[in-house]
């Protein structure tokens, strides 16, 4: 297939990328400084926040007061993660555009996770979604570990696929495909991409890949080529999973970007902002910027 003329870029440093950051709590105006310069570099969706118990991720401890205190602009969609109903009426009271519900793929990483099975998972799901329709907040799925996982290994394309059109099924208008501990190379990609785009639409799939095996940008090649037109990212590759040994984070925005810039695919993004804005957070956070272009083209973090 040839690819896709745009590709729509959803900008997770916000909160998959903040979410695990050692240390004390980042500041609020911080993390609203983050979401309001991205929106200026032309980024049209961007997961601000996640309204889970600060007891279990601090960082996210002031999911309302970023809602609060962000400079909303026209044309863009700032959504939250919603573990449960009280996640989303919380998210609701904060005006957020959009939710999301995090699934896996993996059983054991389910039961690690989140202490139950697959199916149990995606049942607490149901009112979620109930909710989400009643107030017409669209909701958008996510599935870990689609490419591997850190208790059970290679994950089969047919599991991956089986939790994918259960929660498109359930009214996810979106999936994001999460390769968690970045462990894929291009071919798995296309075959797990094969086996779910047999149940859901090409264009209702997103590609989520993490790159601690340096693999990211080779997977999304692989899966642009067969039809993605949604890519998950985070400027200067900030995030990680705790459970993968040597995990590097997210791929990197701007190295996606760059990519995409190459092959002709329009995003509406400018890269020259982009890199200026993952400059500036890493050097609000006093740490290294993950991004390979944004070490060339940007400062000296």
């Amino acid at each position: 297939m040839a690819f896709p003329k745009q590709v729509r870029l959803v900008e997770m440093s916000p909160r998959d990328g903040l979410q695990n950051e050692p240390g004390p709590v980042i500041a609020t105006d911080i993390k609203t400084g983050l979401i309001d310069r991205l929106a200026d570099c032309g980024l049209s969706h961007i997961e601000a926040a996640s309204f889970v118990s600060p007891k279990w991720v601090p960082q996210m401890g002031d999911a309302a007061e970023v809602m609060a205190g962000i400079t909303r602009k026209t044309g863009v969609q700032y959504s939250a993660l919603t573990p449960n109903l009280k996640g989303f009426e919380n998210a609701l009271a904060a005006n957020v555009d959009e939710v999301a519900v995090f699934g896996a793929a993996s059983e054991s990483f389910t039961r690690k996770n989140i202490n139950c099975t697959i199916v149990e998972s995606l049942e607490r799901f149901g009112p979620v979604l109930e909710a989400a329709r009643k107030n017409n907040i669209p909701v958008r799925g996510y599935v870990s570990t689609v490419l591997g996982c850190p208790y059970e290994g290679d994950i089969a394309p047919a599991q991956v696929a089986s939790v994918a059109k259960a929660l498109y099924e359930m009214g996810c208008y979106e999936i994001s495909l999460g390769d968690t501990i970045g462990v894929g190379t291009p071919l798995k990609a296309k075959r797990m991409l094969e086996a779910v785009a047999a149940h859901v639409p090409m264009e209702r799939l997103a590609a989520h890949f993490h790159d601690t095996y340096g693999q990211a940008l080779a997977n999304l090649y692989a899966v642009l080529e067969e039809g993605v037109s949604v890519i998950d990212a985070s400027v200067a590759g900030l995030g990680g999973c705790p459970y993968a040994k040597g995990a590097s984070g997210n791929v990197a925005t701007e190295d996606v970007l760059y990519l995409l810039n190459g092959l002709g695919i329009e995003t509406g993004v400018d890269l020259d902002k982009l890199v200026a804005t993952g400059d500036w957070i890493c050097g609000q956070l006093n740490r290294h910027n993950g991004s390979k272009v944004g070490q060339a083209m940007g400062g000296s973090c």
